[in-house]
């Protein structure tokens, strides 16, 4: 899979591009660097130089709380990732995104496999089985607040609900179910794979994919449902 992955950073990931909330840019022919895009304009910056920083940085959000979803639009500002290899740089956008470029990869190779929401909460065991009886009226909902771009998660959603193919959900706009949308952005938008000219100003925008539902999402389903049946509980 590295290899795929470095053929798509090779191919499609042309410096300068968006990925999440990080920008990449290309400073010579053999170094990167790494920036919260919001920070582009700033010049005081803490400076990192190997890939692990990546960890520490994606750690903790900006008021030094545990960031537990990875994809949540919460990256701390402030540093600036100096990296001198492609394989660095490889490396730390995965500890940024863990799994995301693998998942692009597949992706652009066609050959990702999704699974619905309900295939995956059927399959839970233990305490989390019972997430499985999630109506689709509560999953609804659920999806729509915890997977949204602002203030959710950054993530493009590529499953379903279940096997019959219906809509994560239903209120979540297009764009989230669309992979040249920048989630990250409130301003125009620029595809991942449209030929960019050679003197382009917009970095282009690289999809962070979500294949099948988080852990924390089945979480979530099974916390709905357990308030839903205390909720339905006769009271003494």
């Amino acid at each position: 899979m590295a290899n795929s992955v470095e053929r798509c950073l090779e191919g499609a990931l042309t410096p300068p591009f968006y990925f999440g909330q990080i920008l990449i840019q290309k400073i010579t022919t053999r170094r990167f660097v790494l920036l919260h895009r919001d920070d582009e304009s700033v010049g005081q910056l803490k400076s990192f130089r190997s890939a692990e920083d990546a960890i520490e940085i994606a750690k903790y959000d900006d008021a030094g709380s545990y960031r537990p979803l990875k994809t949540a639009p919460n990256l701390r500002h402030g540093w600036r990732l100096e990296l001198d290899t492609l394989e660095a740089l490889m490396r730390a956008l995965d500890y940024f995104y863990p799994g995301r470029l693998a998942v692009f990869a597949a992706w652009k190779s066609d050959k990702l496999q999704t699974t619905s929401l309900r295939e995956t909460l059927d399959r839970q065991s233990g305490m989390y089985r019972v997430a499985a009886k999630i109506s689709d009226l509560q999953m609804d909902d659920l999806v729509a607040d915890f997977c949204r771009s602002d203030g959710g998660c950054l993530r493009i959603i590529l499953w379903k609900r279940d096997a019959e193919g219906a809509v994560s959900s239903t209120k979540l706009p297009k764009e989230k179910f669309d992979p040249s949308f920048d989630q990250a952005s409130v301003g125009p938008r620029s595809s991942a794979f449209a030929k960019a000219p050679a003197d382009r100003t917009t970095p282009a925008t690289v999809p962070l994919l979500c294949q099948e539902p988080c852990n924390l999402l089945v979480a979530e389903c099974r916390k709905a449902v357990k308030m839903e049946d205390a909720a339905l509980s006769p009271r003494e």
